[in-house]
């Protein structure tokens, strides 16, 4: 097998052959028309509106202008048919052009979903001059999770896309994960490991996050080189995109992660062994004031370089979620680790993720506070928090886990980002230098992407209520007063979550394994619903009334399937207990009825998620198998990308570690094969057993599951059937509201 190291020269060459001619379209005339603007292109701007708005993009002119000491800013100005943006960078000038799409042609570009079908062919113009400056300089997005739980098989065309809306969005900073695995495989082999090592070693692409962090190794390997040399080309792909819109590419630091036997083939260095995480052998831990960590850590960041380029953020977390320091003192690591980034990158910034415990106050205590940035997940998850005390006067980013696992439920604690970033931010002596967008999977609740993002751009504190109106407004491209009592709906119920013990909503009980005491699919999700469940039914019922000209648009018909299967995953809420309490009567009339409801309802359920490409399974795998070469390798893949979603890893993980269902999701395909198949075989072992008298039937749950990940049934990518029909079954299907209890006597209406 070749070596990566001349590989990564022509990597680099074709990459940017192709970055600066394929990709890159020839300037409109407006852009020419464009003053030439102080260090920086707007090429790279012209060709994103160019794939987001190719109607509409000669339209726009697009201005550079200094960056002042003062930060990033934006302005929008022009007459109708020509829209003038000026920027401080390429991402800067998208998000004006998304500012003007919102609060002046009134449309939505959202992730996803998107109305800019209704704009008009002349676009309208700017009411004066627009001017906004960010808020905060660092505007970070995606999780350490987000390569496995967004799709480790997605091809360039979905990374572009995806960049293309973090620069709409104003996002500055983005975590890029993507072909780390050739870093680690090309340093380690300086240390004494063969190619054939490492390959079993590196996890599978879906579970590479979770190496990344240090949590595990191995699982749904071993990866073949071809597949590490294709990551590392899409990687540097990304990065460069990246860069050219002047935002930062955030790259994983290297912290002392290393393969078993590591001091036996490296005398003096030192390791820490990590014991387990949830039925995981984590890898072992290279002690960090050692010469050899120091050698290590030099050669990684010299292949990281060849590869993907520099950058001015590091991302890496010490220890994290149990990890154990043995007798090294955590202050003296973080030190020696701080070193080896700066010896390499001068000047860089050390990213970290507030979650549990993490960072703790002896790292931010060792190093240069003006070196870290702390992406906060939990800001808007507990109350009394006190981050400039808790951590030392670090600066940190306002962050939030809306999504974990890359659950398909709606709702987040919006209200309590209106509120509390804007008061974080403005009190003195504040450490707030950000905000950070986090969910573990990305790709849905575009109200909540829309609303977070934004606030970055804001210096003044967000209207809750008058926000989520003008957002009805534009979403579907025009104003309907049945879409506004929707979304009004929705604002007070799943997206007014209040904070104290969670920042995402409760998930589907469809999607559990199978027992009638359960509450939740995942283990760490919330275990009761957490707003009105009438909220989103009678939003359902609004949506289906929406003018006939507005359901035509992409964002209208992404909403009325999520919001109808956020309704009957709702269902599941309060029809399981009256399944449990026929079963404990012995009720066999009442458990059938309450049993056949139920499978009737995955039923509908799987046939309403087949109308949208965004909810079906049959992508994800498609992606995964993609990537192979040979069956077998398509077929690892494909196991990768199942496990993920299901068992998640091994028996162990899966059942005592209590990782099953973690990435539970709501798909065509994935209802009707796995979790129906699942809720069949428990809910007829429950019938036998009050047929009979006798206990039901013991399931191995896990070789259920296992079985269907080793599978490679194909699934349908594409949609069929009428989302607005499907949903309006789904309407017809769920009991109707309870009426209002009567008010009392005399007392006044």
């Amino acid at each position: 097998m070749r070596s990566l190291r001349p590989w990564a020269a022509i990597c680099a060459a074709v990459a940017f052959a192709l970055l600066t001619t394929t990709l890159t379209p020839a300037p409109s005339p407006a852009a020419d028309s464009a003053p030439r603007g102080p260090g920086f292109s707007t090429h790279s701007a012209r060709a994103a509106l160019t794939r987001l708005l190719p109607r509409h993009v000669t339209q726009f002119t697009l201005v550079p202008v200094r960056r002042p000491a003062s930060g990033d800013w934006f302005g929008v100005s022009g007459r109708a048919g020509h829209v003038r943006v000026r920027g401080t960078s390429p991402a800067a000038i998208l998000s004006g052009v998304n500012w003007y799409l919102k609060y002046t042609a009134k449309v939505d570009l959202g992730w996803p979903g998107r109305s800019t079908a209704k704009l008009p062919r002349v676009l309208p113009a700017p009411e004066g001059t627009v001017r906004r400056h960010a808020s905060v300089p660092h505007r970070f997005a995606l999780n350490d999770t987000d390569d496995g739980y967004s799709g480790a098989y997605r091809d360039w065309a979905s990374y572009e896309k995806q960049i293309d809306l973090l620069a709409l969005h104003g996002v500055n900073e983005v975590f890029v994960q993507m072909g780390a695995d050739a870093v680690y495989y090309e340093t380690l082999q300086e240390f004494g490991y063969s190619k054939k090592e490492l390959r079993s070693w590196i996890p599978g692409p879906a579970h590479q996050p979770w190496w990344l962090m240090q949590n595990m190794s191995g699982f749904a390997g071993p990866v073949s080189e071809r597949l590490i040399e294709q990551r590392a080309a899409l990687g540097r792909r990304i990065a460069n995109r990246l860069r050219e819109l002047g935002m930062t590419p955030v790259l994983p630091g290297y912290y002392g992660t290393v393969p078993p036997d590591f001091t036996a083939r490296n005398p003096g260095g030192t390791v820490v062994p990590q014991g387990q995480w949830v039925g995981f052998e984590r890898p072992d831990w290279l002690d960090p004031r050692t010469g050899v960590f120091s050698r290590v850590a030099a050669s990684f960041y010299r292949h990281q370089r060849e590869l993907f380029g520099d950058s001015t953020m590091y991302k890496m977390d010490l220890l994290h979620e149990g990890g154990r320091p043995g007798n090294v003192p955590v202050g003296d690591a973080a030190r020696a680790v701080m070193n080896a980034l700066q010896t390499a990158r001068p000047g860089a910034v050390w990213t970290l993720i507030g979650w549990q415990n993490n960072p703790s106050t002896q790292i931010i205590d060792a190093v240069d506070k003006s070196r870290l940035l702390i992406v906060d997940g939990l800001s808007d998850r507990y109350d009394g928090l006190d981050r400039e005390t808790a951590w030392h006067g670090a600066p940190y980013a306002f962050g939030t886990i809306p999504n974990f696992g890359g659950h398909t439920t709606v709702g987040a604690n919006t209200a309590v980002w209106a509120e509390r970033f804007d008061r974080w931010r403005t009190e003195p002596g504040s450490a707030l230098a950000g905000i950070a967008y986090l969910p573990e999977g990305t790709g849905g609740n575009p109200v909540a992407y829309e609303l977070f993002t934004e606030l970055a751009w804001r210096t003044e504190p967000v209207d809750h209520s008058g926000w989520f109106a003008a957002y009805a407004e534009r979403r579907y491209g025009r104003p309907d007063p049945h879409a506004a009592r929707a979304w009004e709906l929705l604002r007070t119920g799943p997206y007014s979550m209040p904070s104290g013990t969670w920042s995402e909503a409760q998930d589907s009980l469809f999607t559990a394994r199978p027992r009638l005491t359960a509450t939740s699919a995942a283990s760490w999700s919330p275990g009761a619903m957490r707003y009105d469940p009438d909220t989103v039914r009678a939003a359902l019922a609004e949506l289906l009334k929406v003018a006939p000209a507005l359901r035509t648009t992409d964002a209208y018909r992404f909403d009325l399937v999520d919001v109808a299967r956020q309704a009957l995953a709702n269902r599941s809420r309060s029809l399981l207990p009256e399944i449990k309490a026929a079963y404990d009567a012995g009720d066999l009339s009442r458990f059938r009825a309450g049993a056949a409801e139920w499978k009737d309802d995955l039923d509908l359920l799987d046939r309403l998620l087949a109308t949208d490409s965004r909810f079906l399974l049959g992508p994800w795998l498609a992606d995964a198998r993609s990537w192979g070469r040979t069956a077998a390798e398509k077929d690892a893949a494909e196991f990768d990308a199942r496990s993920l979603l299901t068992t998640w890893g091994h028996r162990s993980g899966s059942d005592a570690g209590g990782l099953r269902d973690y990435a539970n999701r709501e798909w065509s395909g994935l209802v009707s094969d796995f979790y129906a198949m699942r809720w069949t075989t428990y809910l007829d072992s429950l019938d036998t057993a009050l047929v009979t008298g006798r206990p039901p039937a013991a399931i191995d749950w896990f070789s259920l599951e296992n079985a269907w990940n080793q599978r490679h049934d194909d699934y349908p990518v594409e949609p069929s059937g009428d989302p607005v029909a499907r949903a309006a079954a789904v309407l017809d299907a769920l009991p109707a509201p309870a009426p209002p209890a009567p008010a009392a006597s005399g007392t006044r209406r």
